[in-house]
């Protein structure tokens, strides 16, 4: 019993869907026929203004799209200047650093040569302090 009930609601689903495919008519003419009509004569007499819209828009986002692209590039370029600067500026203090260095290094040297040669002749005049018989 309960299998023919819900057989039942099946036929009555059934034809309902069967009718709604055939529409409801209004003077010969179905529903979906009245509606499709109003919908085209909504979108025709919108559709200008709505198609103006959409083109100001696009037309936004192509400008903004070309702002960005444009800020990138100049950007990049920028960094690539600063970064190309920096690195000049990084070796001239890298190279101005290790002269002062070897300029050091030579004065060290030069100081070191002078320290041997003055040792050099204390000693020789301690020796012959020490040593005054010895007549050269």
């Amino acid at each position: 019993m309960e299998d023919d009930a819900g057989n039942g609601d099946s036929r009555k689903r059934m034809k309902l869907s069967d009718e709604e495919e055939k529409g409801d008519t209004r003077d010969g003419m179905s529903l979906d026929t009245v509606d499709n009509e109003e919908t085209e004569t909504t979108k025709l007499v919108a559709s200008d203004e709505m198609e103006l819209n959409i083109a100001q828009i696009l037309d936004k986002i192509e400008s903004f799209t070309q702002t960005v692209s444009n800020m990138l590039e100049s950007g990049k370029t920028m960094f690539k200047d600063l970064s190309n600067e920096l690195e000049e500026r990084l070796i001239m203090i890298h190279k101005e650093r290790v002269e002062k260095w070897q300029e050091e290094i030579r004065e060290l040297r030069l100081l070191d040569s002078s320290n041997e040669e003055t040792a050099s002749l204390l000693h020789n005049a301690r020796f012959l302090i020490q040593n005054p018989s010895i007549e050269p």
